[in-house]
């Protein structure tokens, strides 16, 4: 099970941030699933957010998010409000809360959603999540997603957010949230 990834301890971790990102991709990528991104001026706080700067924020279904914010915060904040029930996403302000379960589910959705994203990867979440902090008993991102998630995957098939189709091929379902 993952563990939660701690602040950025040095702004210079290197991470992919979204200024790497092409213009736009975010928000191709999420607006279909109802988020919306807002953007922060660099340097200024970024509303809703619970590990702090640089860290995504999350306010409803928007994502607060600055040039120099990781992008493996977005995904993950995102793949929380996917992941929540409507009431939780109603009341949704800086602490997506949830259980460990929906953690793991969390984490494995936002490693398959990279590869949807323009100018990002499964193998770049996978790095930058490892790079982050984010611990996992088989000690690294790329081991627990290939060989210790089985409960994140029946969390998110429980909750109808797999895809009918390879996991390993990565595919999303186009329909609902995800």
């Amino acid at each position: 099970m993952p563990d939660a990834p701690t602040p950025d301890p040095q702004p210079e971790t290197p991470v992919t941030r979204v200024a790497a990102l092409p213009a736009g991709a975010l928000e191709d990528l999420l607006a279909p699933r109802g988020l919306q991104v807002r953007w922060v001026a660099a340097g200024a706080e970024i509303p809703g957010t619970f590990w702090g700067a640089p860290e995504a924020g999350l306010i409803g279904t928007t994502l607060h998010v600055r040039p120099d914010t990781p992008v493996h915060s977005v995904l993950h904040e995102a793949c929380h409000v996917l992941c929540m029930d409507a009431g939780r996403r109603a009341a949704l302000d800086t602490d997506a809360g949830g259980d460990d379960t929906e953690e793991c589910g969390v984490c494995y959705l936002q490693i398959l959603l990279a590869d949807r994203l323009a100018g990002f990867s499964r193998t770049a979440m996978l790095r930058d999540m490892d790079a982050w902090g984010y611990s996992f008993r088989l000690g690294s991102a790329r081991a627990w997603f290939e060989n210790d998630a089985a409960d994140a995957r029946a969390w998110l098939d429980r909750h109808g957010l797999l895809p009918s189709r390879d996991w390993r091929r990565g595919e999303i379902r186009d329909s609902g949230l995800v």
